[in-house]
């Protein structure tokens, strides 16, 4: 197994869970909570990513980072290269493609909770800002959970945006998924299979700890 694709890979999700944590909270507040008559092309536009194949979203997150565009061309000038082929553009279409898997989980979340429980917050003259953080994100932390726990492990798997935005270098782009598609061309499967069982039993810890959490972990102990 090559380590140093797996602990890049690691690195990138983390980075990506992180920023979706930062930047989803809002996106989601306003989709559960926002009155605007055409929000549902919003969500569509969130959703997106779950639907278009990674390559095609790939193909346009490489043509918005390349050399050709205002994006593209500013980090050019900032940094003396572009976006393309870099653990930093590797960021950004990871983020773009694991965008919905954040948010949805946070807008259902901040949707469930009781509309009561706000109202009586707010009669008591709690501020928006004070009923987010001391109302709405403790009741939603399964939630909130959920939401990095899938951000986490979607980056991890994730192949056709990573080929097409950060190509194969080790180092910098070469991602555990790219290791296996390289080990299975080269016909040496016994080396894939070793390295897709790491990636297999990560996806299931993190699918184990969502249902934990949702299933609340007081019934996971049958002596609680």
């Amino acid at each position: 197994m090559d380590w140093q694709a797996f602990w890049l890979t690691i690195r990138l999700a983390v980075f990506v869970s992180a920023i979706l944590i930062v930047i989803g909270i809002p996106i989601a507040y306003w989709i559960a909570y926002s009155a605007w008559r055409w929000k549902f092309l919003a969500e569509a536009v969130v959703a997106l990513p779950i639907v278009i194949p990674p390559t095609v979203l790939g193909f346009y997150v490489l043509l918005a980072l390349g050399p050709r565009s205002f994006l593209g061309r500013w980090w050019q000038l900032l940094t003396g290269h572009t976006l393309a082929f870099t653990f930093e553009g590797l960021v950004i279409g990871s983020i773009l493609y694991s965008l919905p898997f954040a948010v949805q989980p946070f807008a259902s979340s901040f949707a469930a909770v009781d509309q009561k429980l706000l109202a009586a917050a707010a009669t008591l003259g709690a501020s928006k800002t004070r009923i987010f953080v001391s109302v709405i994100l403790p009741l939603s932390l399964s939630g909130l959970i959920t939401g990095a726990a899938l951000s986490f492990a979607h980056t991890m798997g994730e192949f056709g945006v990573v080929l097409m935005v950060g190509g194969n270098i080790p180092g910098v782009t070469r991602t555990v998924s790219i290791e296996i598609y390289d080990q299975v061309q080269a016909a040496n499967y016994a080396a894939a299979n070793h390295t897709a069982l790491v990636l297999v039993m990560i996806a299931f810890a993190v699918l184990s700890l969502v249902y934990a959490v949702h299933r609340g972990a007081w019934n996971l102990w049958p002596w609680k």
